[in-house]
């Protein structure tokens, strides 16, 4: 249901490189642990990665999938560091900061994997995804300080955690 969730919204209309996918995998990471934060990122951009309107992805899904894994998994270990011991003024910035660093992985891994695609050497494709990653790392921020808190509070009630 979550990949559909996610896939769905990948599907909306929305500016390049402004996803909610992040987020979402790294909020069910926290909330519901490792596995499935890395379970949510990998199918879903596997998903994605043949229905997404910018085209099929090819050779760089499984790049995708490793990079929303990573998410995934950083989202489940933040949720166990912090399990009862924070202040949401502190998440907000916490999430913030590992949203942008998370981003900027996430872009390096997929970016790089596109330098054999197009023949380019890996800086070259690095430097040619500079204004992508530019907008995803900073949208990211935002998502996540905003976001973060709010969504893993609402989720919590509605699982009952």
């Amino acid at each position: 249901m979550l990949t559909a969730l996610c896939v769905g919204i990948q599907l909306t209309p929305r500016p390049p490189n402004v996803e909610f996918t992040s987020l979402i995998c790294f909020t069910v990471g926290a909330i519901f642990g490792i596995q499935a934060g890395a379970f949510l990122g990998g199918l879903t951009m596997f998903t994605n990665s043949f229905v997404s309107p910018w085209g099929f992805a090819g050779l760089i899904t499984p790049f995708q999938m490793i990079g929303m894994v990573i998410i995934g998994i950083v989202g489940g270990i933040y949720g166990k560091s912090v399990k009862g011991n924070t202040s949401a003024h502190l998440t907000s910035i916490e999430a913030a900061t590992l949203g942008a660093f998370l981003t900027l992985i996430y872009d390096v891994i997929t970016n790089a994997a596109c330098a054999p695609w197009y023949n380019w050497n890996v800086i070259l494709a690095l430097i040619m995804g500079t204004w992508f990653t530019i907008l995803h790392v900073g949208s990211n921020t935002v998502l996540f300080g905003f976001m973060f808190s709010p969504l893993s509070k609402i989720v919590k009630r509605l699982y009952g955690g």
